[in-house]
């Protein structure tokens, strides 16, 4: 038998100072078997510092083809590609063909590697690429619970997050 997702509930009042977009965000999002909490945190804040209407979560893991997060206009032309993780330049080279704008949120001890690695090719790209600090990404995973508040407020490349046990976490997007 098949391991199912597990999903949080998150309570979110977000704060984006850069776009001015202030909002109340509702979200469930499923912890896939094979993924990190860790994935699954940058998977949300990716979502809350991209934040717009209609903006969503894709299929995930489940369909490996299909970005992270995407945004699709009415007619159903993809907007917005957003990707979490350390992907190939050939998925990024694929996005930027397939959406009007790319962003890219890596997360892990291996994302310096892979960027030192990717850098010349994925540059060529007309796609955004940022990082997490993983250390501060751990703590934040070592406290997460099944149904979470958070106030984040969104300040240039910094996200400071109170949650609802009013722990402060500050969190640094390194644009890359």
């Amino acid at each position: 038998m098949a391991l199912s997702s597990t999903i949080y509930k998150f309570n979110i009042q977000l704060s984006d100072m850069n776009r001015h977009v202030y909002e109340t965000l509702e979200l469930r999002v499923a912890l896939h078997p094979s993924e990190t909490c860790e994935r699954m945190l940058v998977r949300v804040l990716a979502y809350c510092m991209n934040y717009s209407q209609g903006l969503s979560f894709s299929k995930g893991l489940c369909a490996p083809d299909d970005p992270d997060i995407e945004l699709l206009d009415l007619s159903g032309q993809r907007l917005l590609w957003l990707d979490v993780g350390e992907p190939k330049p050939e998925r990024i080279k694929k996005a930027c063909r397939q959406s009007q704008a790319v962003s890219v949120y890596s997360f892990n001890s291996k994302s310096e590697a892979w960027w030192a690695e990717n850098k010349a090719l994925m540059q060529t790209f007309d796609a955004k690429f940022y990082r997490f600090t993983w250390s501060e990404l751990q703590t934040l995973a070592s406290t997460i619970e099944r149904t979470l508040t958070w106030s984040l407020s969104v300040t240039e490349n910094e996200l400071m997050l109170l949650d609802n046990n009013d722990s402060v976490y500050n969190l640094v997007v390194e644009s890359l």
